[in-house]
């Protein structure tokens, strides 16, 4: 094995979990000798650091060892801190890059078009300099698909899934699902004094910009209805589906699960702000426009729970936390060895090695033909057999 010094990185948005890889891979670098750096802030890490400058230095880069990781994993978010960087996207050159040429591209979002640069000389120039051998990549989609860029250019890369959306490619599973799943239940089960008390429909937005797994496995274990970026329901039809469910019901309240992207026809999610490195804007709250969709044609009262950023705050769960540190022992495994260009995955329930995604294809989404039920919205709970623990192949 000729890797002696690794660096880790968590970008995008915190998990529960993140802090287990980060601890489990310290350990496991001494086991066999090597040096753990921490990079910190994600991809911004390596391209706004100025190595001649202490603070930058001190700012961006963080040394790892038993000591300072050894209860780290007993809280949630992430020890090295996060980012949205895209280094071939960059808007505007840090200042350390400044008065540099770079590859210069146009990128257009939302119809609006402007100048990026493409920063990896200067990232790769950083990975020299820091000595660095390998590079653990903790992130979804976004944060790995500058990971396979880096492998694309020779650079030695490991890559661990994590997302609460559950949509990177190649995998069944990534640390931060069953937390965030365990979270919504327990807040869906929570409310339902509330919102039967007061006889009234509850509506609970959780993320999902592109796929819909998150709340699709929260209906599933809570027996609820749900809406899917990947299907627009009919308004009509699901409106008529939520005050049936409410008559129906013993104490007059019934509730429905919607992911951030759901739609119904005719109907668009409304952005705002600026544009994150990887062109996404948040989302305006479509639970708002559905509440109001059904106050003006029933005169039903609403209650509406937004339960996004609660569902990755705090400590993992047991899934999370096993799932986490075996990651991180598949990674140094693949250290030892002398491999790169791969991820951590679960496939056909078990763990596996497998290629980082090609960020080409996007995210993974629902097949709805197998798992959501177009016509009662809601999962489908028949045919399972044969399937892997997470229901679905990676």
């Amino acid at each position: 094995m000729s890797a002696k010094r690794i660096g880790i990185l968590t970008g995008g948005g915190d998990v529960p979990g993140l802090n287990s890889v980060i601890k489990s891979v310290v350990y496991g670098a001494t086991e066999i000798g090597c040096e753990v750096i921490g990079i910190r802030r994600g991809w911004e890490g390596l391209t706004h650091i100025d190595l001649q400058d202490p603070p930058s230095r001190s700012r961006y880069i963080q040394p790892l060892n038993r000591e300072n990781t050894r209860t780290i994993d007993r809280t949630g978010g992430t020890f090295l801190h996060s980012s949205r960087t895209n280094p071939t996207k960059m808007k505007k050159l840090p200042p350390v890059l400044e008065g540099q040429q770079f590859l210069t591209k146009e990128s257009t979002k939302a119809g609006v078009t402007s100048p990026v640069f493409d920063v990896t000389p200067a990232v790769l120039k950083n990975i020299e300099a820091l000595r660095l051998d390998y590079i653990v990549a903790i992130g979804g989609d976004d944060t790995l698909s500058y990971a396979a860029e880096l492998d694309r250019r020779g650079m030695k890369v490991i890559a661990v899934p994590k997302t609460m959306d559950n949509d990177v490619r190649n995998t069944e599973y990534c640390i931060g699902f069953s937390t965030a799943i365990t979270r919504a239940m327990d807040a869906i089960e929570r409310q339902r004094t509330t919102v039967g008390s007061h006889e009234r429909i509850g509506i609970f937005r959780v993320f999902g910009r592109d796929a819909g797994y998150t709340a699709l496995y929260t209906a599933y274990v809570t027996s609820l209805r749900c809406c899917i970026p990947e299907y627009k329901v009919s308004l009509e039809h699901l409106i008529e589906i939520l005050i049936t469910d409410k008559h129906n019901n013993p104490s007059n309240y019934s509730l429905v699960v919607l992911s951030e992207g759901a739609e119904w026809e005719g109907y668009t999610v409304k952005e705002y702000g600026v544009a994150d490195a990887f062109g996404h804007r948040k989302k305006m709250s479509v639970a708002e426009d559905l509440s109001n969709e059904i106050n003006a044609a029933t005169g039903e009262e609403t209650v509406v729970s937004d339960l996004t950023y609660d569902l990755r705050s705090g400590s993992p769960d047991f899934i999370d936390r096993m799932v986490a540190i075996t990651f991180a022992g598949m990674a140094m495994d693949a250290v030892r060895e002398g491999k790169s260009g791969l991820m951590t995955a679960i496939s056909s329930g078990c763990y596996a090695m497998v290629p980082i995604p090609d960020p080409k294809f996007g995210p993974r989404k629902v097949d709805v033909a197998t798992m959501y039920n177009t016509q009662r919205y809601r999962p489908t709970y028949d045919l399972k057999l044969g399937l892997p623990i997470f229901l679905l192949r990676g």
